[in-house]
């Protein structure tokens, strides 16, 4: 792929938060875009509010049948595939090891991984072969949990450290065909939900008070982006035009949390 205008992106759990920014981007960049959600409610809104020019396919991340028929219905309206987006997740609400009772913490692992690890790798190697034909990329969405605590639990916190490897490794077997790489975000109020063995399915990140304060308070840049304020990493991580030497790279987006440092983590007040 040359660039975003007519390359074709096949995004997951793209009805909601920076999935829903991406489409957005994505489309104004001039791409056709695919999404699948989970979600039937929400992939009927992004037809509604899209028609055509997004092809919505209904399925689970977990399950490789629905990632190749994802694939096979982006290929059959659009003609190729050029970048898969691995962006569904799941979070476990900070809920910390003690919290656990051992069966509940089994539940949930099996739970969490199954959505953000194993539906990536799913949904990347059902669109291998099409990605290779394009001589295409792949892009995780990671966090700032894959690199810093605090930024979930420790089941939360594993799998973002889980994908940091992933993109590493795939990064270097798919090289030189495919390209592999990934966007660490910050914090963010969307719908990004819980955890059905632990009871916290029905809630979102946007169920926490006071998230956008405390965005504020702990980034250096004292800011608490909004899911669209995310997504010009994506794009250019898609383009080989702009990013043709770049895989195996994560690009972090979450405010300076890597420079807090650990005194005045309001920084920049004398300036």
């Amino acid at each position: 792929m040359n660039g975003p205008n007519n390359a074709v992106v096949l995004i997951t759990g793209g009805g909601s938060g920076l999935g829903r920014a991406l489409v957005e981007r994505f489309l104004n960049e001039g791409a056709s875009v695919a999404v699948l959600e989970s979600s039937a409610a929400r992939a009927a809104t992004l037809r509604a509010d899209f028609g055509k020019e997004v092809e919505a396919i209904v399925g689970d991340v977990t399950l490789y049948a629905d990632n190749a028929r994802a694939v096979e219905r982006t290929v059959a309206r659009f003609g190729r595939l050029d970048t898969f987006i691995a962006n569904a997740g799941i979070f476990d609400f900070f809920q910390s090891l003690p919290q656990y009772e051992g069966d509940e913490l089994a539940a949930a692992f099996d739970e969490l991984f199954a959505v953000n690890v194993k539906g990536g790798l799913l949904g990347a190697r059902a669109a291998l072969a099409e990605l290779v034909k394009a001589r295409g990329s792949i892009i995780f969405t990671i966090s700032n949990a894959g690199f810093y605590p605090g930024g979930g639990g420790p089941i939360y916190t594993a799998s973002k450290h889980a994908l940091v490897g992933v993109v590493k490794q795939l990064a270097h077997e798919l090289a030189p065909k495919v390209r592999v790489n990934g966007v660490a975000p910050g914090g963010m109020k969307t719908n990004l939900s819980g955890l059905s063995a632990t009871g916290t399915r029905a809630q979102s990140l946007a169920d926490v008070e006071e998230l956008e304060p405390m965005l504020r308070e702990v980034t250096p840049l004292q800011i608490a982006p909004k899911p669209a304020d995310y997504c010009g990493p994506y794009v250019l991580l898609a383009s080989a035009t702009d990013a043709g030497p770049i895989t195996g790279a994560i690009i972090n987006t979450d405010g300076g949390l890597g420079v807090r440092g650990i005194m005045n983590i309001r920084g920049g007040d004398a300036l």
